[in-house]
């Protein structure tokens, strides 16, 4: 399992890259959802998003799950190119399969660094 060290993690499988401010579902999450088929934003840039607010809906072969913000501020970009192809998350889920970019105004106080989703994740298998 692939969990990079400069980003946070929500215990809701939701990362965040607090420099850039680019967030998404982990690797876990994606391998948990097996193929991804369908991807909708649930925000626009110039939205104010709030901690723990909804920016996504993700659609597998398995499951539907809507995706939080673990931080919070001004929607920046949305990656528009997941609705072509939401299969992206499944195979560079921090790299081309992020969701939506925030300029960061604030934070989920319950951000764990990557020792500890990784801890987290294991003692869920």
């Amino acid at each position: 399992m692939n969990i990079p060290s400069n980003l946070k993690y929500t215990k809701s499988d939701e990362w965040v890259d607090l420099e850039s401010g680019k967030m998404g579902l982990t690797d876990y999450a994606q391998g948990q959802l097996s193929d991804i088929v369908f991807v909708e934003a649930l925000v626009d840039v110039d939205d104010t998003l709030e901690v723990g607010g909804e920016i996504s809906s993700v659609e597998s072969v398995k499951a539907s799950a809507e995706v939080y913000a673990p931080a919070g501020g001004t929607v920046v970009a949305v990656n528009e190119g997941l609705a072509d192809t939401p299969e992206v998350i499944n195979s560079d889920p921090y790299g081309a399969g992020w969701l939506v970019q925030v300029d960061v105004s604030s934070q989920s106080d319950e951000l764990m660094d990557s020792a500890a989703y990784e801890k987290y994740c294991a003692d869920r298998d």
